[in-house]
């Protein structure tokens, strides 16, 4: 049975791992596009990775389009500076990327391209625009990810001085969705290992960010991100640190994070104003957080990308789901 048409654009990212494949597998007649994250461009421009040959039938057999993602390597800054500095390399892995498209009958590619400095904006900007020239003439289409912003500047403090400088200002949003067909909006990480613990991605922070975006991204070339994951915030020791313990986080599945809830005691709580549910236990005399991601706060975030009329949304990841958000989509369909 082929993917029903839908309102809006349900693209899911998938990843080479067991609970990702079960996901797409028993899901698949409620996503449109599937993308893939296999492939990987070095600072030569060196592109390798393939696709799970029982994907692409699936994906196949459900007319389910496949967006093709690749990130650079480890999203370490040096050698993607490296890239965009050398215009050979970067025409390498244009080469590669357009016949991979291509050859495989791919939808599109989609750019996941992390860590960039703001001194190289423009040359990641040139590369893109490069890419999307060769990727269109194949027949294929260009997106590219985009960390999350909320304002022009870096903000008031020195952590966000250091998120403008090497994770949000290598971007020229306005450029982006001029050439490509369409830009998923990272709306998730919004707090992090190396925050205070807080939601991965709450509503009025979301809404920042969209509102930003959509001051240089028309809405139908905007896809709202949105997160299966959860974050687990707890003190970790490290002998080899100065300090030699310190507060940090790890990204949790919904089951997990539910039960770590559970099995200290705590019942999860909603908090109407970020709209996601959290817990708090103590372990040991100190204190544990848990800020994850259910169906009910899918739904919002689902209604947040109608609200402003956005061309649909990019799920990270299949795999880390609460179960249920797939009734959320099916009642969307009635």
């Amino acid at each position: 049975m082929a993917a029903s048409q839908t309102a809006s654009e349900r693209l899911f990212y998938y990843i080479d791992r067991e609970d990702s494949y079960n996901s797409l597998v028993k899901h698949i007649d409620q996503i449109t596009v599937v993308a893939p994250q296999v492939y990987v461009i070095d600072s030569l421009g060196i592109m390798w990775g393939s696709l799970d040959k029982r994907v692409a039938a699936l994906a196949k057999a459900h007319n389910v389009k496949i967006l093709a993602l690749f990130t650079n390597e480890g999203f370490q800054q040096p050698g993607l500076h490296r890239l965009l500095g050398d215009t050979a390399a970067r025409s390498r892995a244009i080469q590669s990327m357009t016949s991979m498209c291509k050859d495989n009958g791919y939808w599109g590619v989609q750019f996941d391209v992390e860590n960039i400095n703001i001194v190289d904006r423009d040359r990641f900007t040139s590369w893109y625009s490069d890419a999307a020239n060769s990727l269109h003439a194949a027949g294929c289409k260009i997106s590219v990810a985009v960390v999350h912003k909320t304002e022009e500047g870096a903000g008031p403090t020195a952590y966000g001085r250091f998120m403008q400088d090497s994770w949000r200002g290598g971007y020229d949003l306005a450029a982006l969705g001029r050439i490509g067909d369409f830009i998923s909006l990272m709306t998730y990480s919004e707090h992090t290992r190396r925050t205070t613990p807080g939601p991965v991605a709450g509503i009025p922070w979301m809404r920042e960010a969209v509102d930003y975006f959509l001051r240089y991204v028309p809405p139908e070339k905007l896809s709202l991100g949105i997160p299966t994951y959860g974050g687990h915030w707890f003190t970790q020791y490290d002998p080899n640190t100065p300090n030699r313990a310190s507060s940090t986080s790890e990204s949790v599945n919904w089951t997990w994070g539910a039960g770590l809830a559970e099995r200290n005691g705590a019942t999860l709580q909603w908090d109407p104003v970020q709209q996601v549910p959290f817990a708090s236990y103590s372990v040991g005399g100190i204190n544990e957080w848990v800020f994850l991601e259910d169906a009910r706060a899918f739904k919002a975030k689902l209604d947040l990308a109608k609200e402003k009329k956005l061309r649909g949304f990019s799920v990270w990841v299949l795999g880390t789901e609460d179960e249920r958000i797939w009734d959320v989509l099916k009642s969307e369909r009635r």
